[in-house]
């Protein structure tokens, strides 16, 4: 069976919303086993990590980056970038923050960039800005205009109950059907240049 795996930290429950979003998107594929896991428990889930032909990353945008406790998680898989265990995994993100910009592209970079010293294949949103003629509207699928990953939006002085919207819920579900539909017929070439026992130890 195909395996996501999507590792999120949330510090007020709004990414937790988008992530639940996401696994909802890719657990409606056939034949697509999904593990959602919080942050502070991916001790427990290396295996499952390790065995994910794809993973999504998620974090909350705070001060122009990653949340901390997401950092420290990005840090701890030094190990695994040394032996590449996920080189050749499919790879996506998403992000929320409260300002509707928020720099949240700048947190997207950040996990597309780690996915990258990882050998992973990032997988981008995929789809058109919404909301962004006369005739859009706010309920628009990508109504944010991202295309590095998933993002949503939510107000600062409410809990998860208010946000993410709504159209960010389904643009974060949009995320995670494409790359649990991607990783569906996702095979790495078999690679024997020994790429990664050239990491110097």
């Amino acid at each position: 069976m195909t395996r996501v795996a999507i590792v999120y930290h949330s510090g007020y429950g709004h990414t937790r919303v988008q992530a639940e979003a996401v696994r909802d998107g890719a657990r409606s594929v056939p034949g697509v086993r999904v593990d959602l896991i919080a942050v502070d428990e991916h001790d427990r889930y290396g295996d499952v990590l390790d065995a994910a032909d794809a993973i999504v990353f998620g974090a909350p945008t705070y001060m122009a980056g990653p949340s901390a406790p997401f950092k420290a998680f990005l840090d701890a898989t030094a190990g695994r970038w040394a032996e590449q265990r996920w080189r050749d995994k499919l790879a996506a993100g998403f992000t929320n923050s409260a300002g509707l910009n928020g720099d949240k592209l700048a947190t997207l970079q950040q996990l597309a960039l780690f996915a990258m010293q990882h050998g992973m294949v990032w997988v981008g949103l995929g789809l058109l800005p919404g909301n962004h003629t006369s005739t859009g509207s706010p309920e628009d699928l990508n109504r944010l205009a991202g295309f590095l990953g998933a993002m949503g939006q939510s107000p600062a002085d409410l809990g998860p109950e208010a946000g993410p919207s709504a159209s960010d819920r389904r643009t974060a579900e949009y995320l995670g059907r494409r790359v649990a539909r991607m990783a569906l017929g996702w095979r790495p070439a078999a690679d024997s240049t020994g790429l990664a026992k050239a990491v110097p130890a």
